[in-house]
């Protein structure tokens, strides 16, 4: 009894000395300061390599494998220089006009130039008291920036003039990824009111890239010979090659997105694992029987088809619920690429809107209904998850992604026409080769 009396004794005491202190040490003392933890820190430090892995070389050697061989070293140059402009670009003024707060569909100029971000500067995860680096924040969705522009480059590979390349990178990048990333993740972001689910850029990266890419192939037009000689991959050990280390990157990509590292990490983590791995299995036995063999490009387009179908949803959905949305991710995949690309006869050259674009609308759409907790996902954190009111959400999400990307893109590329004599090389020079007629370099000496 004593005991109890004693230890009630001082718990009045600490009652009655809080309620003595002013007010504003009351607000003080029950508002938690912001934690850093460093394990948090080195994840989004490997995240953000891990992406820049996924670009080059990941996408650069996946491309080039595709291409012809006189045409190998401007894919690879063009990957390259887009990321380098864009990643300086992101740092100058797209941080800036994406991740601060002031109209529903673009930031504020309050950090040009990073303008207030130091080494003690802190940003926002989904935890209210763990907070970042700001500067691990920076580089980390710079590397987003600089994947979706350098994944538009697959559409129009082959003919397209590197100065109009680089143009329309710098007016599509401001004019399109900025506002879609904002409206989608930046702080008072519309589509990120509206409650729409994108953990890591099924709309901002791979509709709004593949929408691009197709605009591109349309306007910039088909190669010479295009459906009537055989414009065969010169390489499909690099494709290969360049689509594993887009497997192994993408681990970045999406469990990164989770911006710490703590179970939500590993969700994505193994969604990425196994919605890869289904599609592969998926598009490869579609293929096998539409076409009587498995390809090895069709199962390294498939395992690229199924990271981009689980992009959106690795965050919340389960993962029987990522394996199913992989098996259905190849399957849209293939039909992008066949199927559909017979039906618009667009010469997307590397398939940037069949696989990009296809199943990154595929798997906007899928989010909502495989992150109901009726069918293993999370509800995205709400109690009363519905699959219909989502669906039309991320059907506004996509809505919105193509319309801005595609107008903008077809703008950007009028202007960079205009300013480089058109976008595409001479005839001569398509005959000749990229590699030869603009880098004036060969990859290959025989």
């Amino acid at each position: 009894m004593m005991k109890k009396k004693w230890f009630g004794g001082v718990g009045s005491l600490v009652a009655l000395a809080t309620v003595s202190l002013p007010s504003w040490a009351q607000e003080a003392a029950s508002t938690a300061a912001p934690v850093v933890h460093r394990g948090d820190v080195a994840w989004m430090m490997t995240s953000t390599l891990l992406v820049l892995m996924m670009i080059v070389p990941g996408l650069a050697l996946f491309y080039g494998g595709m291409v012809r061989a006189k045409n190998v070293l401007s894919v690879l140059m063009q990957v390259l220089m887009v990321t380098a402009l864009v990643l300086v670009l992101w740092a100058c003024y797209g941080y800036s006009l994406v991740f601060t707060e002031s109209m529903p569909w673009l930031g504020s100029f309050s950090k040009v130039f990073l303008a207030g971000v130091t080494p003690d500067s802190l940003a926002d995860t989904f935890t209210a008291e763990v907070k970042l680096p700001e500067y691990v924040y920076v580089a980390f969705q710079g590397t987003f920036a600089a994947i979706t522009c350098a994944l538009v480059v697959g559409a129009f590979a082959e003919r397209i003039k590197f100065a109009a390349v680089m143009v329309f990178m710098v007016l599509w990048f401001t004019f399109s990824y900025l506002p879609i990333a904002h409206m989608v993740w930046g702080p008072g972001g519309w589509l990120l009111g509206a409650g729409a689910i994108d953990f890591a850029g099924g709309t901002v990266v791979h509709i709004n890239a593949g929408v691009a890419g197709l605009v591109g192939a349309m306007l910039v037009g088909k190669r010479i010979g295009y459906g009537r000689e055989a414009l065969a991959p010169h390489s499909l050990p690099l494709t290969m090659v360049g689509a594993s280390l887009l497997w192994v990157g993408w681990f970045g990509f999406n469990a990164g997105s989770n911006l710490e590292a703590t179970s939500g990490a590993t969700l994505a983590f193994l969604n990425t694992l196994l919605a890869t791995a289904a599609a592969v299995l998926s598009w490869s036995a579609v293929e096998a029987l539409v076409k009587g063999k498995p390809s090895m490009l069709g199962a390294a387009s498939g395992a690229v088809a199924g990271l981009v179908v689980i992009t959106p949803a690795c965050g919340t959905v389960g993962p029987i619920g990522s394996i199913v949305m992989g098996l259905i991710g190849g399957v849209a995949g293939l039909w992008g690429v066949s199927a559909l690309k017979r039906w618009h006869g667009i010469d997307d050259s590397l398939d940037a809107f069949g696989v990009h674009g296809v199943c990154g609308i595929v798997g906007a759409l899928l989010t909502a209904v495989f992150t109901s907790p009726a069918l293993g996902g999370t509800g995205n954190g709400k109690a009363d998850f519905s699959v219909m009111h989502q669906l039309w959400v991320q059907g506004w999400g996509v809505l919105t992604t193509i319309v801005v990307s595609g107008v903008v893109a077809f703008l950007a590329y009028k202007i960079a026409g205009a300013l480089t004599g058109g976008l595409r090389v001479s005839e001569e020079e398509e005959r000749e080769g990229l590699d030869v007629a603009t880098h004036g370099e060969t990859a290959y000496r025989l």
